[in-house]
């Protein structure tokens, strides 16, 4: 039996999930995706400059396998580049360490944690809001976790488990898209901890 993967840590969830070369139609494209995980070891490594060894303690791993993420990462990059492939992040065995609130209505976004609940938008009080890491099927089973500690459900750091494959965006509002339709792409291997949206 395969030993389960540890979660890696996010800082936040990416605000762009979709990516596709100007002017070709989607439908005409093959896909490729980056995993959130593999997102964070770019953003680290490429993005701020982190050495590998902060980037893996920042996202609580080893540094051989920060070393493997950062790799497939660039390799799908350069594939989405000089293939012309439309790129998707999304899935990954992942939790984020904080969140980013969107309102819909003004386009304000701000960071928050999962300890607050907020409902209304601070800027101009609409309810029309967009929980980013929510879009990717968490929230409360973040909050569960801290850093460095083993505060998960059932203590083991193995995290909450999905319903399923592809069970993690049907949250009726995703990130950008103002029509209310999640994508049904998180990974869902799990315990469960939230309770899933119609």
């Amino acid at each position: 039996m395969p030993r389960r993967k540890m979660q890696r840590i996010v800082h936040r969830p990416p605000l762009y999930t979709e990516f596709k070369p100007v002017g070709v139609r989607r439908l005409s494209l093959d896909s490729i995706e980056l995993s959130i995980d593999e997102y964070e070891a770019i953003r680290l490594a490429d993005n701020i400059g982190m050495n590998h060894n902060d980037a893996a303690e920042e996202m609580e791993i080893s540094r051989s396998t920060f070393s493997r993420l950062i790799e497939n990462a660039r390799k799908k990059l350069a594939e989405f580049i000089i293939e012309g492939k439309q790129l998707q992040i999304d899935g990954g065995n992942i939790h984020f360490r904080g969140n980013i609130i969107k309102c819909n209505s003004c386009g304000h976004m701000f960071n928050t944690n999962f300890k607050n609940k907020i409902i209304k938008c601070p800027s101009c009080g609409s309810d029309n809001l967009v929980d980013l890491a929510g879009g990717f099927g968490h929230g409360r089973c973040c909050s569960d976790f801290t850093r460095g500690g083993e505060i998960m459900p059932g203590g083991d750091r193995t995290g909450p488990d999905g319903k399923g494959p592809r069970t993690g965006r049907g949250l009726g509002k995703s990130a950008g898209n103002d029509m209310g339709q999640g994508r049904g792409q998180g990974q869902g291997r799990g315990q469960g901890q939230g309770q899933k949206r119609r």
